[in-house]
């Protein structure tokens, strides 16, 4: 008899003890954020991965997932519409986005989470082209790059104040970075714009088999594109970037920054930052670019940072 009793509280006891493991699950939260990326020939596809990888690993019920899209456009677009928590953005285009410019109908309610690094704007030919300037692209055939990608934007910018029609003074290609790669190679089109941080893959991966050439922009030039576009800079791809190019390169620059919706929780925003500037060297081998994640790179954004990440830089003293 003594045994049935010791028996049924040890069973009343597991009983307890499951309903309140099962409770404890049932009120634990994990939060699944999504980080919109881009195609696989730049930059913000793998880094976009790694990150998403080490905020998984590093923050407590938290699952992040990279998602592969067009870009910078559709990524603003997709944050701002509530349908990606965070996106890789040019800081043009969110600057743009924000405040509700081309190619944007109205104003994002979209905030920086920080800088990642300034990006030029690539422009590639084939040796023995004949294209040595931007205004060589007359009557040749080029890709401006993808729909809604914000190297389309940039190059738009580039024939804007270069007094370029695409759709009337060229022939005009509108080809992912993958297609534009493929397309200068296989001598489809004369030359292409391309926009990440050097070295980029898709460039490295055409000067394995093809001579290229990238193309400068005239100093004159440049400074009335920032003039008239002043949330861009002007930046230098060096001269051995890539095979071939043994001359720098002066080209036009934008940075590059992780967007989220200004809705996103404070705390959620501040243990992101966090644990991306903590934990940056654990990104340095996927890109030379993770190398500049400092937060006084960081700080550097094109438009408001949320007040999660001003929180976190102004802990470490990157702002005042």
């Amino acid at each position: 008899m003594r045994n049935l009793r010791v028996r049924g509280l040890a069973i009343a006891l597991v009983a307890v003890l499951a309903v309140g493991l099962w409770a404890a699950v049932a009120g634990a939260q994990t939060r699944f954020l999504s980080l919109s990326t881009g195609g696989p020939g730049g930059v913000y596809f793998p880094l976009g991965g790694a990150m998403a990888d080490l905020l998984t690993r590093q923050l407590q019920g938290v699952i992040v997932t990279a998602e592969s899209t067009a870009a910078s456009v559709e990524n603003a677009r997709l944050v701002g519409g509530g349908l990606s928590d965070m996106g890789m953005v040019l800081g043009s285009v969110a600057y743009n986005a924000r405040h509700g410019l081309p190619p944007f109908d109205q104003p994002l309610d979209i905030v920086a989470l920080f800088q990642m690094y300034p990006a030029p704007q690539h422009i590639v030919t084939l040796k023995g082209s004949g294209i040595q300037s931007v205004n060589d692209m007359r009557g040749r055939r080029v890709s401006t790059e993808a729909p809604g990608s914000g190297a389309e934007t940039i190059a738009l910018a580039i024939l804007d104040v270069f007094g370029i029609d695409p759709d009337r003074d060229f022939t005009r290609a509108r080809l992912s970075q993958n297609e534009s790669a493929e397309a200068l190679v296989d001598g489809v089109v004369d030359a292409v714009f391309l926009n990440f941080a050097y070295p980029g893959a898709a460039v490295e991966q055409m000067a394995t088999v093809r001579d290229i050439d990238l193309v400068s922009l005239e100093p004159d030039m440049l400074e009335k594109i920032i003039e008239k576009y002043p949330y861009f800079v002007p930046t230098v791809i060096p001269a051995g970037t890539y095979r071939g190019v043994d001359y720098d390169v002066l080209a036009l620059g934008d940075s590059n920054v992780i967007v989220a919706h200004a809705s996103m929780p404070e705390d959620v925003a501040y243990q992101i930052v966090k644990t991306i500037f903590e934990n940056a060297e654990a990104l340095h081998p996927v890109h030379p670019v993770a190398m500049q994640l400092t937060p006084q790179n960081g700080v550097l954004s094109p438009i408001p940072l949320h007040p999660g990440a001003e929180r976190y830089f102004r802990e470490v003293g990157a702002l005042e």
